[in-house]
């Protein structure tokens, strides 16, 4: 009886451990941990109920998104993947002001400051010759309200 008893009892375990299911919140933490692993991934947050994971949060683009999913579905104990994540919308485009529209607004702008030349091409700024060191700031101030490119004053001498 002894012998029989052995064998049972390692089988009984052995049925026991195959048939154990993983927690929710192991799994909660196992996808956490694989998520944070990414630094793709970051603002996305998971859930878990009965094995079922589900994500939210934003994303930069549908790939992440994509990543996101993958990444959760390759976790032990995860039965499928609801993918609630938003990508963010794309940046707005700067706005660059058109060369003959600016041109006129430099102009105007810079006459108020004796000494003082502009040149506009594809968008950039050049000043050239002298300026005082407290008239700078607010020329600069009032040259970027128009939307340039860039502005160019490595050939402004300041006094």
């Amino acid at each position: 009886m002894k012998m029989l008893a052995l064998p049972t009892f390692i089988l009984f375990v052995s049925l026991a451990a195959c048939n154990s299911k993983t927690s929710d919140a192991d799994v909660k933490t196992s996808v956490d941990n694989a998520i944070a692993a990414n630094s793709n991934l970051s603002g996305v947050y998971a859930d878990v109920n009965d094995g079922v994971v589900t994500l939210t949060g934003q994303v930069k683009d549908e790939t992440t998104k994509a990543s996101a999913e993958t990444t959760a579905k390759g976790v032990k104990g995860v039965k499928s993947v609801n993918n609630n994540l938003s990508v963010a919308p794309p940046p707005a485009p700067v706005e660059i002001t058109a060369d003959d529209p600016l041109k006129a607004s430099v102009d105007n702008t810079v006459k108020a400051y004796s000494g003082v030349t502009a040149t506009v091409k594809d968008g950039v700024v050049t000043l050239t010759g002298q300026i005082k060191k407290a008239d700078l700031q607010k020329l600069m101030k009032e040259l970027s309200t128009l939307k340039p490119k860039k502005i160019d004053n490595a050939q402004l001498t300041i006094n």
